[in-house]
């Protein structure tokens, strides 16, 4: 009696929903919010200065995007590693971990004498947001249910990306006003001091809600639709079996993780090169910011109505025409001309993003088992944030040899378009209310 009275409370606990769960729910998005600034910080400003203060020559292009490869690299590996830590020792722990390793930044790019400091500081970003970001995503995975996965997600994502938009723009009118290292000294110090103290304050450890979901599925008491989680892994595989399946074994992982590298391609170019771009056709600092912003205010903006648009419709369909919808804009951008015809293609891009954004995370939430579905979505996150690092090394190289960054859109345009086809025809829809 008194057991059965006990494992009732637990259930109670840990009952699954984004209304049951909300005040916990709420700060998760403040996490992923002050995440997502401080990326941002970099978006407008970095790649615009560092000609002027690091002797970074304009023809240069991979030079310029080697703190792109380096992030890219370390974020991709610790996406993997955070999620495979998290089933041993819990959500929060990671998270706060990946705000510690945040404190270096605004002191390195604020004392940086070449840009290599730069490369050095976006090492200790890629550990927070391979950490923190990573966290948020699961931990909102953890205490909703599974039909309001594309809701809970296109609202982490939502959340995260626009803080990126937010301080593109802020950090552009900062740095104007008072340089552009004192600008980001002060605007990173502020945020992760304020990250620091809420997650130590007000985040609660979520483990507990993916062991109870899988019980719920062990025992039969799992209520409401019941998902078609992937087979052929055993009972409690190993770190290699879960990277292997999901990166190469299974046809929708597979294509899912192709997908998030290409996704990760197409930012790459709009992280670095278009501003250069837009900074060479005549726009200066603060306009590039709105339309650098634009792009990233669009894509957080509308995961809002993309998540849950995806909990209606399915995955891969939103997945397939974000992806077609932002080589359409990449394209656009060298055959259109003026501020508002580049506001225009950002939004296009953004709403491209927002598609695809959110979709591919719920995709493969969808289908893992709750006991290794961190690490399903680690290894889907390695693979996209290494996108990173390959569209760095790629695009760079292409640019660097043509001596212009037009055939590195033209480049990514294509990937893209043939990304989605490559989800079209191998990924199969996995959300359980779809096909059923």
């Amino acid at each position: 009696m008194n057991a059965s009275r006990m494992a009732d409370a637990g259930h109670k606990r840990h009952l699954q929903g984004i209304r049951a769960n909300l005040h916990q729910f709420i700060w998760q998005a403040v996490q992923v919010f002050l995440v997502g600034l401080l990326i941002g910080m970099e978006r407008t400003v970095l790649p615009l200065v560092a000609a002027r203060d690091f002797a970074v020559p304009k023809s240069s292009f991979l030079y310029l995007l080697s703190f792109v490869i380096s992030f890219g690299l370390v974020k991709g590996a610790l996406n993997f590693v955070a999620g495979r830590l998290s089933e041993r020792i819990g959500r929060k722990p990671v998270l706060i971990f990946g705000w510690v390793a945040a404190i270096p930044i605004p002191l390195l790019i604020f004392f940086a004498q070449s840009w290599w400091w730069i490369v050095a500081a976006n090492l200790f970003l890629g550990i927070n947001q391979g950490f923190a970001w990573s966290m948020t995503v699961t931990s909102k995975v953890d205490i909703t249910r599974a039909e309001q996965r594309g809701l809970a997600t296109g609202i982490n994502e939502f959340a995260g990306y626009v803080a990126v938009g937010l301080a593109g723009l802020a950090t552009a009118y900062l740095a104007n006003m008072y340089g552009p290292r004192l600008a980001l000294l002060g605007f990173a110090a502020g945020v992760i001091a304020l990250a620091l103290s809420t997650a130590l304050l007000f985040v609660r450890e979520t483990l507990p809600w993916a062991h109870a979901e899988r019980q719920h599925h062990a025992n039969g008491s799992r209520t409401g639709l019941r998902p078609r989680f992937a087979d052929g892994l055993p009972e409690h595989p190993t770190s290699w079996q879960i990277f292997r399946y999901v990166s190469f074994a299974h046809p929708t992982f597979s294509a899912l993780c192709q997908a998030g590298v290409a996704n990760k391609v197409g930012d790459t170019l709009l992280w670095v090169l278009f501003p250069s771009y837009l900074h060479g056709h005549g726009l200066s600092l603060v306009q590039v910011g709105w339309v650098t912003g634009a792009y990233a205010l669009t894509w957080g903006v509308s995961q809002l109505w993309t998540g849950s648009l995806s909990d209606r419709i399915g995955r891969r369909p939103p997945v397939v025409a974000g992806l077609w919808l932002l080589g359409i804009g990449v394209a656009a951008v060298v055959l259109v001309k003026g501020l508002v015809a580049w506001l225009i293609t950002a939004v296009v891009m953004g709403v491209g993003m927002a598609l695809l954004y959110p979709n591919l995370i719920a995709a493969v939430a969808d289908i893992a088992d709750p006991t290794w579905r961190s690490s399903a979505l680690g290894t889907y996150r390695y693979w996209r944030d290494t996108g990173y690092a390959i569209g760095a090394l790629a695009l760079g190289l292409i640019a660097q040899m043509r001596g212009s960054v037009v055939p590195a859109f033209w480049v990514t345009a294509a990937w893209l378009g043939a990304s989605g086809a490559w989800v079209l025809l191998r990924a199969q829809e996995t959300h359980h209310a779809q096909g059923d």
